[in-house]
């Protein structure tokens, strides 16, 4: 009775572990999926985005990993109890190895979604006719928020979206994005604006 009891308890901690685990791994890149489903629905790169998240992002991660991990240890002790022989109950749809694997594939999925969300980034980047050669300038654009890929290409894909850009190169790493524009399109103003309204943050601008 006791041992039902206790697996019974297993059972329902396992449930809740791997709908944690999923939660954390969305919420995880929850900064990163919004940008994307404007860029693909054609909205425009200067979207409201979760940016905010993303100090949070390694904690998610380890979250979702910690139930995962949790999650297969017990549906390992319930294999054993259950080739025991003893008489049990049977074992829930959701606790079954396909639906277990399955949950794993998606929460991996969903964690590395920022490495590979540039491949969702429609290419929007416009050809610039340059009338004179002195109009072109060059600006270094130091940025604060940005913590994986897909900030850079959610950068990118909304300056992009500006007339007169001709190229820009953003590192996350360096906290900054290198803008080459046509300054009778557009100005160092304008730039500013589509950089903020990816939800990161514009701390200073630099003439090269």
């Amino acid at each position: 009775m006791v041992d039902l009891i206790i697996m019974k308890s297993r059972k329902k901690n396992s449930k809740g572990a791997v709908a944690t685990g999923v939660i954390a791994a969305i919420a995880a890149s929850s900064c990163c999926i919004p940008p994307v489903v404007a860029a693909i629905a054609g909205v425009g790169g200067a979207v409201g985005s979760l940016s905010w998240m993303e100090p949070f992002r390694p904690y998610l991660m380890g979250l979702a990993i910690i139930a995962i991990v949790y999650t297969w240890y017990n549906y390992f002790k319930l294999k054993q109890e259950d080739d025991c022989g003893c008489d049990i109950e049977k074992s829930k749809w959701y606790q079954s190895k396909f639906f277990l694997m399955g949950m794993t594939l998606f929460a991996a999925v969903s964690i590395t979604f920022p490495y590979y969300s540039g491949m969702f980034f429609l290419n929007n980047k416009k050809e610039v006719i340059v009338v004179e050669t002195s109009y072109i300038q060059k600006i270094n654009v130091k940025i604060e928020g940005m913590t994986c890929d897909a900030c850079q290409n959610h950068i990118n894909y909304s300056v992009n979206e500006l007339a007169g850009i001709i190229s820009i190169t953003t590192s996350y790493v360096n906290g900054s994005a290198v803008v080459e524009f046509d300054n009778t399109q557009t100005d160092r103003l304008e730039i500013e604006k589509a950089v903020n309204g990816t939800g990161y943050k514009v701390i200073n601008i630099v003439k090269e």
